[in-house]
């Protein structure tokens, strides 16, 4: 096995070991479940080719694009009001 070194800020460095120290394991395992966990661009495109898949043959439902692009678009909705959100709640100073 072999190690890396990642720089990161501080705050997230302590984010990380406060994660890691409440679920009972190592910073170390805590990246590995991560990195397991955080799928790649092809993957998640592959993923996605099985779903749309399992409901064309198991459902008769056929996804198109115009569906996957406004999904898509809701998602980054959400994500942006998720984080919006999370903003707003960090306490300041």
């Amino acid at each position: 096995m072999s190690d890396v070194v990642i720089r990161v800020p501080a705050e997230v460095r302590d984010q990380l070991a406060a994660v890691a120290e409440a679920r009972g394991i190592s910073l170390r395992a805590l990246m590995q479940e991560i990195a397991a966990q955080t799928l790649t661009p092809e993957q998640v495109k592959e993923r996605a080719d099985r779903t749309r898949t399992l409901l064309a043959e198991r459902f008769g439902h056929y996804v198109m694009d115009e569906e996957t692009a406004e999904m898509r678009r809701k998602m980054r909705e959400a994500t942006a009001a998720h984080r919006a959100a999370l903003a707003e709640a960090e306490p300041s100073g």
